[in-house]
């Protein structure tokens, strides 16, 4: 979980470690177990990048692929830059508020999103998504992983507990406002986008899914829903 607004800089050296404490390895596996098939865009936006992991990868499955990359955190971005060493050739990084930066419209095929979206109120993620909206292809595919509510149960009940928890430490540690998620999903569907494959870790608390641009006219795809709490990964194919 990163913050919309505050200084970053004290937690960019300790953020990996921090995540392992809380998570393990699965908001890693959130953030690249969905990447191949969003690694043949050419021109990919990615915003919230943190500290180059998932940049690094996307690099690595695609040599071809031009990426602009914009982070709040001027420290987080320096240490991007620093792991994807010659790699950088490919990347242009932007230090700014996605909520103001100037976006090229139509351009990217892609967008990536990974824990960054949770840090905003849901007007802003309106917004947000509206404006990344203009700036992707009618074709374009988006990669939105983050933190979710399961349904109901007890599961519903760790998840926001242990969501109370994460939002305290970060308006301590960074100066973040916001204390609850926004529909992250809804809003983005809002803006003609289909779900297409999708999957949860952490008894659905983490979740991951590939977005496709659609037409209106467009006959809604199923979603292919896999839940990896699992020793073996359950997987179902729905219409959602």
């Amino acid at each position: 979980m990163k913050a919309s607004s505050g200084n970053y800089r004290r937690l960019a050296r300790v953020y990996r470690v921090l995540e392992y404490v809380a998570f393990g390895r699965d908001l890693e596996r959130a953030r690249f177990t969905l990447l191949p098939p969003l690694a043949a865009g050419e021109r990919i936006l990615i915003i919230g990048e943190g500290d180059g992991r998932f940049l690094q990868r996307l690099l690595q499955l695609n040599p071809r692929a031009r990426i602009d990359c914009i982070d709040l955190s001027p420290a987080m971005l320096a240490r991007a830059r620093a792991r994807i060493g010659a790699g950088a050739r490919r990347v242009r990084f932007q230090a700014g508020d996605i909520r103001t930066v100037e976006l090229a419209p139509a351009h990217y095929d892609a967008v990536v999103t990974c824990f960054l979206l949770d840090c905003f109120s849901a007007d802003d993620c309106a917004a947000i998504i509206a404006r990344l909206r203009t700036a992707l292809q009618s074709n374009a595919r988006w990669l939105w992983s983050d933190f979710a509510l399961p349904a109901a149960g007890f599961r519903r009940w760790r998840a926001r507990v242990w969501l109370a928890g994460l939002y305290t430490f970060f308006r301590w540690a960074t100066g973040l406002a916001v204390r609850e998620l926004p529909p992250a999903e809804k809003l983005i569907a809002a803006q003609g986008f289909e779900p297409v494959v999708a999957r949860t870790w952490q008894g659905g608390m983490l979740r991951s899914v590939i977005f496709q641009a659609t037409r209106a006219d467009s006959p809604r795809p199923g979603v292919l829903h896999c839940d990896d709490t699992m020793t073996k990964p359950r997987c179902s194919h729905q219409i959602e």
